[in-house]
């Protein structure tokens, strides 16, 4: 069963002043099952981020054309809050500090909303701290200003957590292993590859969010080295704003050996 079906999707950004709109995705086509795991791959400003940007609601993207269904309803007719109390969550490749926002307060507002009623200071502290446990987050970050003054590595951990508490039917996660270590990536990744097996919402049980299947993964990505840590059912390549060539564990890796170019010939 189909969770997200992309049909023909256009859409063009506004550049500098003098440039006005640019067309970047040109009719892209994409079906993502409940439950399954998509890695996309390809050269810089071949549109995978703007298609991360555009499922996520982004003001400055302007959609030309194609449909989007989303568990039924038309994502494209939802705002972007809509769409992440719906279930679909984006990790950004350079997430945002918001100075005076404090990460506690932002958490548990943020899973309020996904989860449509309030939620207990006990309830939620005690997700959260084990949560922040197996990221390797110290408590001391609950009082700081979101991402304000973080690292590159603990911003990537923020997301993950949100991802977490969240409990998402659909993770997009936008270049999240840049610029990460080897051991940030094999903890963040392991983080990922838990979730994706669905163990967090056995463990939350199905009243958190309404459903208690396993999640679907939308991984964008330059690199072969996610496959150590995750097993994708599709590798997708994207060039010029559409894919245009979908194969299995085994086209991530010859892109690493080839090149993208060979990959898509």
């Amino acid at each position: 069963m189909a969770l997200m079906t992309i049909r023909n999707l256009a859409s063009s950004a506004y550049e500098a002043a003098e440039e006005g709109e640019k067309q970047i995705l040109k009719g892209v086509n994409l079906e993502i099952e409940a439950g399954s795991i998509h890695l996309l791959m390809g050269t810089n400003g071949s549109g995978k981020s703007t298609l991360a940007h555009v499922l996520a609601g982004h003001p400055l993207h302007h959609v030309s054309g194609g449909t989007v269904d989303f568990n039924g309803k038309d994502l494209l007719a939802m705002g972007a809050d809509e769409r992440s109390r719906a279930g679909l969550f984006l990790a950004f490749q350079y997430p945002m500090a918001i100075s005076g926002l404090p990460v506690a307060v932002f958490l548990k507002k943020a899973v309020e909303a996904r989860r449509g009623r309030e939620v207990s200071v006990r309830e939620f502290q005690k997700e959260l701290k084990a949560r922040m446990k197996e990221l390797q987050i110290p408590a001391s970050f609950l009082n700081r200003s979101i991402n304000e003054a973080f690292s590159g590595g603990e911003k990537k951990r923020m997301e993950i957590l949100q991802m977490k508490l969240l409990r998402p039917e659909l993770v997009i996660l936008d270049e999240t292993d840049s610029g990460l270590d080897v051991d940030a990536l094999r903890l963040l990744f392991g983080t990922i590859a838990d979730y994706a097996a669905g163990s967090d919402r056995e463990e939350g049980g199905a009243e958190a969010d309404g459903n208690g299947s396993r999640p679907s993964l939308l991984i964008i990505t330059h690199y072969e080295r996610v496959l150590d840590y995750i097993s994708p059912d599709y590798v997708h390549i994207m060039q010029e704003g559409k894919i245009v060539r979908i194969g299995g564990v085994e086209l991530g890796h010859s892109i690493n050996a080839e090149g993208f170019e060979a990959a898509v010939r």
